[in-house]
């Protein structure tokens, strides 16, 4: 049951000034202070020397917290009263709500602006996935990335049983049957711009090691057991992951082989009656291996590289890898030693693995492309906050023309990379996926390039905006420090920036018309 709060003058807390008996006003609530002050990190002398005992302590604090402090049931219970005849001016967004902050929103998911891509659906869709992100998944998302543990189980399973983790997939026939966001939208209408969303909305926490650890191996080790499987393991698999029991990676990497995929090192070998694999090798840098049930791994064999689906047992041995992001995404370095699997496994046919790990690459990169946009708008966002509460020189921090130039280029950047990565999702809508594979490859290419090197730029823009706090794992710019610390990650996994951009080159080199010519 929550206390009574009374209502007091601005005189009245004027009169409670002294280390005793100390109240403050913050967004006109009324908080004592008084036995909290010698808790306070930076102690007593934080009340007293910034002149606030007794006084309206809004500017000091904002220049020092972020808005969530008040928000923390042990400082709740500070408050006693709230100030006469005056309203709090700053609030916590309400689940599902939009920001108004601008640039925070997509254009065009926004009612006062027109798009070509979006519709009521759309729109409904984004209240609806934000809401069980703020709700469900941003609350675990902080406190595994305070432990380092894998996101909990019972956030797995809400997001199962609100088809989330189906929707991760895209539009398909994996959906047929499936309860979308409690009836919200019927599965035949699920397309790649509600899919945009939901893959933008899943990263809005910040958190970029505990969205990987959200069942993300799924997102790039499932659908070549979808589109390649034999229909039994097919239909097993799929259950079991999309259902959220059993978690699969896509263990394709290894130490000598990144982007040289035909280089695998891992052998698969029949035995003598033809019907087990048994697999030998390493995997390195395997997204959720550490606790990953399936792999869908690359071989090499008799007749060329293979895609092989393996299941934990005796003789995998996964080992977790220290990244600078978050251990919450169990990556994985993985050994298999004498391993036997059915050749029913085989996903796709013997000898024709490029093309069964070649398929998913656009889907992946288009997917990174989701993530990597948001992120860097949501760093928008918070400079953009920032720099409107932040004093300097006794103006706010954008009344400096260095500031406001700075701003300017991360919107750009944010502004661009959405608009391309909508323009590509038009075009995935209206392509099959043999279309897709021809005439999508390079320009995703290009557009991961662009995307993760932007946000390169803008998360070392948003440091210097930040200064000091935005190398700070806590506090006002923690988010900052994150995304700084973790946003090369994009620039690297799915394909680094270099190998992707001279793809995209000698795609549109390839198409080139022979008598082009000046």
């Amino acid at each position: 049951m929550s206390k009574e709060l009374k209502t007091f003058t601005r005189e009245d807390v004027a009169k409670h000034n002294k280390p005793d008996d100390l109240w403050i006003i913050v967004d006109a609530k009324v908080y004592d202070v008084t036995k909290f002050q010698g808790l306070h990190p930076g102690g007593i002398s934080v009340f007293l020397e910034a002149d606030i005992a007794g006084q309206d302590a809004t500017e000091a604090f904002y220049g020092l917290h972020r808005h969530e402090v008040l928000e923390r049931p042990q400082y709740k219970r500070l408050q006693i009263g709230v100030i006469q005849g005056e309203k709090s001016v700053i609030y916590s967004q309400v689940p599902g709500e939009l920001s108004k902050i601008p640039y925070a929103e997509p254009l065009g998911l926004l009612k006062e602006y027109h798009s070509p891509y979006y519709t009521e659906s759309h729109r409904k869709f984004l209240h609806a996935i934000r809401k069980f992100n703020d709700e469900v998944i941003t609350p675990d998302a902080l406190a595994r990335e305070e432990d380092g543990k894998r996101p909990s189980s019972s956030v797995i399973n809400q997001m199962a049983e609100n088809g989330i983790l189906a929707m991760n997939m895209g539009p398909g026939k994996h959906l047929e049957g499936r309860t979308l966001l409690g009836g919200l939208i019927k599965p035949g209408e699920f397309d790649r711009f509600h899919e945009l969303i939901l893959m933008q909305e899943l990263v809005r926490h910040g958190m970029r090691g505990y969205r990987d650890g959200q069942n993300s191996g799924a997102t790039i080790g499932l659908p070549p057991v979808i589109h390649f499987g034999h229909p039994e393991l097919r239909d097993r698999i799929v259950d079991e992951v999309l259902s959220g029991r059993k978690f699969i990676s896509l263990a394709i990497t290894e130490a000598f082989a990144g982007s040289d995929v035909a280089g695998l090192k891992t052998t698969a070998k029949k035995t003598p009656d033809g019907k087990h694999w048994i697999i030998n090798g390493t995997k390195k840098w395997i997204t959720n291996g550490t606790f990953s049930d399936y792999f869908t791994v690359g071989c090499k064999t008799d007749k060329g590289l293979t895609v092989i689906l393996v299941e934990r047992q005796d003789g995998v041995e996964t080992k977790a890898i220290k990244t600078s992001y978050s251990s919450t995404a169990g990556t994985a370095y993985i050994t298999f030693e004498n391993i036997k699997v059915p050749v029913e496994n085989t996903l796709g046919p013997e000898g024709g693995g490029i093309f069964v790990i070649l398929s998913n690459f656009n889907h992946e990169r288009w997917a990174m492309c989701c993530g990597a946009s948001r992120n860097m708008r949501l760093i928008v966002e918070e400079c953009l906050k920032w720099v409107n509460q932040r004093k300097a020189f006794g103006k706010p921090l954008h009344a400096q023309p260095v500031i406001r130039a700075k701003l300017a280029n991360m919107i750009a950047k944010s502004e661009a990379a959405q608009h391309w990565l909508e323009s590509i999702t038009f075009q995935m809508q209206h392509m099959d996926y043999k279309q897709q594979a021809q005439l999508l490859a390079g320009p995703i290419a290009l557009l991961k390039m662009y995307i993760t090197r932007s946000s390169q730029e803008v998360a070392r823009d948003a440091v210097q905006v930040f200064g000091g706090r935005g190398i700070t794992k806590t506090g006002m710019g923690k988010l900052i420090e994150h995304y700084h610390r973790t946003v090369p990650f994009d620039a690297v996994l799915g394909g680094a920036e270099d190998v992707l951009g001279d793809l995209g080159v000698r795609q549109a080199i390839k198409a080139l018309p022979k008598n082009a010519k000046l």
